[in-house]
């Protein structure tokens, strides 16, 4: 296969703090065509949470003692999605979340071990669809929305024709 210098692809997407799912678009069509036989290689997903700024999201300090509990989470897609889904789901690139404890303001403690985040693949992950899905929520536990931003490290590499278009009807 032939292979381009890796480049990076960014986006964002403003979870709310409602817990209802959110979710955005990223166009691939400059990188990703089956016909022409190029698809997408995603290397490495660096994820962040943060509010608007690019800060730490704070923890309200309305709830129940001694300290509350607030939850994000994000998932990357090759299909449009209407909620969270399982990572069992044969759409799913990448998927993982926090959970932030505290009493008001700067967390006094942040987990994300217990899933995805970062993602980091030994041969990287295929992707064949013009387009890819962010999506996400958050509790309203946090004192205001907060936003997943993603990097990804990518290459744009050539298949067969036959193997590309089998990749893309099986990421849709």
């Amino acid at each position: 296969m032939a292979r381009s210098d890796s480049f990076f692809i960014r986006a964002t997407l403003d979870c709310d703090n409602t817990n209802l799912y959110q979710q955005t678009a990223i166009d691939l069509g400059a990188y990703v065509d089956a016909l022409g036989k190029s698809v997408l290689r995603i290397h490495n997903i660096a994820v962040t949470f943060s509010d608007s700024t690019g800060r730490t999201s704070e923890v309200t300090s309305a709830g129940s003692a001694p300290f509350n509990g607030a939850a994000a989470q994000f998932q990357l897609l090759t299909q449009s999605q209407n909620d969270i889904v399982l990572p069992s789901n044969r759409s799913m690139i990448s998927s993982g979340r926090i959970v932030a404890t505290g009493n008001g303001g700067v967390p006094s403690g942040v987990w994300e071990a217990f899933d995805n985040l970062p993602q980091l693949w030994t041969n990287g992950y295929l992707v064949a669809v013009d387009q890819i899905f962010l999506g996400g929520s958050a509790s309203t536990a946090f004192d205001g929305n907060v936003y997943c931003s993603v990097t990804m490290e990518c290459t744009v590499e050539t298949m067969t024709q036959a193997a590309a278009m089998a990749l893309a009807l099986s990421q849709q």
